[in-house]
This record gives structure tokens, sequence and C-alpha cells, in this order.
């Protein structure tokens, strides 16, 4: 009996439970599992940190975080390109995938904090003080900087690698009575969750807190405009098509689209917004919002488009704008001989060079203060914004809008241009079929197809479709509001079951058709016929 004992307790020595192999696995095991809690414990350590950083923002200062900074310094640095394509992927959520995609940066470089610090005291804290300093450089570069704002990426790097410090002495505790004692390692992971939980609810409520910043969506709720001087011309009869499927005429607020580099909507309170007009004038004049809103304002129907807008794009809308002219305000300042353009200026410090004779011809361009009847969305540049018919934005539609620089393209460059874009950015005539929408299958028969075609400040002539590289076919134009909007066209066509290419061409009233040749939206605005692959069954 005992020579079989101590046969089995060889046994054990070599490959059982008890056994030193068995201790050869188990160590590097706990390693491995320590340094992944050490990671976690990173995430939410920066994670705490950086909530409570944009709760501080939304009391301290609301219209810039260091969040909003941080992305923002990360939109001014990426190329073009970068730019062009994220649009194109993204469209309007282009900003919340930069949030998620800066989100998903801060976390891998938090567990790579909590996972060295566990390592090495204070390697993990190094990193975070790289956040901070990041943070700082980021914050700098804001036109809304402040003293706040600021102090604001210190305070959460600070915070940060305190609450680093404090998790991995908890872990460090817990894995050093882990063997004898499992109640100090429960007291870590009760405090990691509740950590965790903590920052997601900090999150949401951060989120909910400075998406009505500074009492701003108040203010504009309590609004009330005043009546138009002129009012917009009403509609024709008619000029609405009424098919199922197409683009309402005049663009809801909700479904207009919304490009700009502002990661956080501008905080701008009409109580002490003032424009001011400087530079080559011969007297610089200030407005505040009280002012202007005094002011014989009118009311115009006028469709803006992006410049990122590509064929057959959606970065397009139509709406009823209120506001006062701009050549008004200019013509108070007057503008010296030599100048040719007006730099304008967001209150994130964003800039649009707009050619000078643009702003003080007969063409409505308003200082907006109202949108389809109502004051300006926060996220359409409340309190007020440039609308400049017959102009991509990036050269005109300044919102939040606080400065006109009147100067000269030879002396000053705006936001989009060191950046490879055109200096002047006029609209292309062009046009776009809604219905049927391509790759869609539809019943043989008579098609309606129907879309809209714009010719800005000019005015659209015809329209014509052809099908399957065939003759064009003048499309049934409904009449426009004016010539700083876009008009819808019908066409019913009999098709037979098959598969169809389907190519729209508008030209203007001046009788210039759009340009056939396929170009990308860089620099100045895309070119092509809009086409659409139809398959007719039977």
């Amino acid at each position: 009996m005992d020579s079989s004992r101590q046969q089995q307790a060889a046994h054990d020595g070599g490959t059982g439970r008890g056994g030193p192999a068995a201790a050869d696995v188990e160590q590097p095991s706990n390693e491995r599992q320590r340094r992944r809690l050490a990671a976690a414990a990173g995430v939410v350590a920066v994670g705490a940190a950086v909530v409570l950083g944009e709760l501080l923002a939304g009391l301290l200062s609301p219209s810039l975080s260091p969040m909003t900074a941080v992305g923002g310094a990360v939109i001014d640095a990426v190329p073009p390109g970068v730019k062009d394509w994220a649009v194109a992927l993204f469209g309007t959520a282009d900003k919340a995938a930069l949030l998620v995609g800066m989100g998903l940066v801060i976390a891998v470089l938090a567990g790579m904090a909590g996972d060295l610090e566990v390592r090495r005291r204070f390697a993990g804290v190094a990193i975070v003080a790289v956040f901070g300093l990041v943070g700082v450089a980021a914050v700098l570069t804001r036109a809304q900087v402040t003293p706040a704002a600021f102090a604001l990426p210190v305070v959460t790097a600070v915070l940060a690698a305190v609450l680093l410090r404090f998790l991995i002495r908890r872990l460090e505790a817990a894995a050093e009575t882990g063997t004898t004692d499992g109640s100090a390692r429960r007291r870590f992971l009760r405090t990691l969750a509740g950590g965790a939980l903590a920052t997601a609810a900090g999150g949401i409520l951060a989120g909910a807190w400075r998406g009505a910043t500074a009492g701003v969506n108040d203010a504009r709720e309590r609004l009330r405009l005043p009546g138009a001087a002129s009012h917009a011309p009403a509609i024709p009869a008619g000029a609405e098509a009424g098919v199922e499927g197409m683009q309402p005429l005049v663009t809801p607020n909700r479904d207009f689209y919304r490009i700009d580099t502002a990661l956080s909507v501008p905080a701008v309170n009409p109580d002490t917004w003032v424009l001011r007009v400087t530079g080559m004038v011969e007297r610089e004049v200030e407005l505040d919002f009280a002012s202007l809103l005094a002011k014989p304002l009118i009311e115009r129907h006028v469709t803006i488009a992006c410049v990122s807008n590509p064929v057959g794009g959606d970065l397009i809308g139509n709406a009823r704008w209120l506001g006062w002219p701009v050549r008004e305000l200019l013509g108070q300042a007057g503008p010296r001989a030599e100048a040719d353009m007006v730099l304008s200026r967001s209150a994130d410090g964003w800039t649009a060079g707009t050619p000078l004779e643009v702003l003080t011809d007969n063409r409505d361009a308003l200082l907006a203060v109202g949108m389809n009847g109502e004051p300006l969305p926060l996220e359409h540049g409340f309190p007020v914004r440039l609308v400049v018919p017959g102009l991509y934005g990036y050269v005109s539609a300044t919102k939040w809008v606080t400065e006109l620089k009147v100067t000269r393209f030879a002396d000053d460059a705006a936001y989009w241009t060191p950046r490879g874009w055109s200096e002047r950015g006029p609209i292309k005539t062009s046009s776009r079929i809604d219905v049927p929408r391509g790759g869609r299958s539809v019943p043989a028969g008579t098609i309606t197809f129907g879309g809209v075609a714009w010719a800005q400040h000019t005015g659209i002539g015809k329209v014509e479709l052809r099908v399957n590289r065939g003759p064009w076919r003048e499309a049934r134009l409904a009449p426009g509001i004016s010539v700083d909007t876009w008009y819808q066209w019908t066409l019913d066509v009999d098709l037979t079951p098959g598969q169809y290419e389907v190519q729209v061409r508008a030209t203007d009233l001046r009788g210039a058709s759009q340009d056939e040749e396929q170009r990308p939206v860089a620099p100045d605005g895309a070119t092509g016929f809009h086409t659409v692959r139809v398959d007719v069954k039977s």
C-alpha cells in the first residue's frame, strides 16, 4: 500500500495538479489575466476622466471641450482626399463616425497604458501625460480657446493618472492575496465594474448636456422671428411634381444635409452675438442680433449645395430663408475699390472666401436668421449664417458667422483653399434621377422617371432623358420657384422587360448643357450625367 502511494505521489509530482509542471503553466496564465485586467483598468480610468472632462466643459467651456478640440484638429489635419472619402462613405454621419473612431483609439491607448503601468510603475502614467499634452496642443489651435478650455485637458490627464494608479494598486493587492483569499480580487472586479457603469452613465449625461450647451437651445426655442418686409414669391402651381418617391420641393429642416468641420455644434448665445465688418472698408461696422432682427428682412427660397456632392448625390437642399441682404451691411461699411473678396469667419474659426461681387450684386445673398419659417436650427448656423445663391457652401455658406473681413484673394486664403480646393466655387449645372431608384426592379409598361435639376442663379431651360445611350427625350419641366432654386422634372417612358441604363442631362436658360465628362468633386465640384440602371420585370 505504501509503495502504491509513493508511486502515485511521484506521478502527481510529474504531471498532476500540484506538481511543478502545472505551476509553470499556471503562472503565465495568471500573468496574462493580470495584464488583461490592467488593460481594462486603463480603459475605465481614462474613460472616466474623459467623460468628466466633457461634463466640466459643459459647465465651464460650452463651446470647446478636450474631445471637440482634438477632433477639430484632426479634421483640420487630414488631407482633402480623406475628407472626401469620409463624406462619401458616411455622408452627414461623418462626425459621428469620427467620434466613434476617436473613442476606439482612446480605448486602445488607454488599455496599453494600463498594461504598461502594471508591469512598470508610471509607464502608463506617462502615456496619460501624453494624452494631456495632445489635448492642450489641440485646444490652442481652436478659435474658441479660453483659460478654462486650456485647463480642461490638464485636469482630465491628472484625473486619469490618479484613477489609473488607484486601480492598478487595487489589482496588485488582489494579486498578492489571490492565492489564499479571493475577496480582494472580487473587490477589484466590483470597483472596475462600478467605474465602467459610472463612466457609461456620465457619457450619456455629457452627451445630453453638451447637446443643449449654455442654454442656447432654450434661447432658440423662445425666439420669435419678425415678419418679413419682403415675402418669398409664391410657389408656382405645378412646381411640385407630386410623384411618389421624389424629394419634396422644399427640404424639411430635419432632412437638410449638414456638412461642416464643427465636430460639436458651436454654442452661440444670440444675446451676445456680434457680427463685425473689418478689413478694406471705409468704416468698420458692428451688428448685434437685436439690431439685425430690426432690419427690413426678406424671405427667399434658395437651393444650396456642398462641393462634396457627387453626381446624383443628396448633399443639396432647398429651403425658405429669412434674412437681411449682405449688400446692405457691406454698403454701410464701404468696401474699398481694390478689394475683391470677403473672408467670412465662423464662431469656431472656420473661414470661407467669397467673391465680393456676388455679395454686392442684385442676388439675394443673405445674413439668414430663419429657415422654413423657424429660427435657424443650431446645426445649421443659429443664430446667423450666410446663404449665397450660386456658390458652393465651402466658399459662401458660413454658419455661426461672426466676422466679414473685406480683403483680396491675393492677400487672404480661406479654410479649404490651401487644402487644394479652388478659390471660387460656382455651382455647376446638374441634374438627378430620384425615381425609380438605381438598381430597383419595376414592372414593365409605362414607367415614370422623375428628379431635380439646378443651374443656380441662371435657371433651368430643359431636362432630357436617354435610355441605353439612345436619343435624348425632353422631360416635362415643372415651373421653378426662382432661378436660385432647383426644378423638378418628370418623364413617362414605355419599357419592355429587360435591363436599361438611363441618363439625365440639364440645360440652363442660356442654352448651356451640363458637362458630360465625369470629374470628381475636387477641386471645384463634380461633373457628369447621373446614370441609373433599372431592371424591368414582366
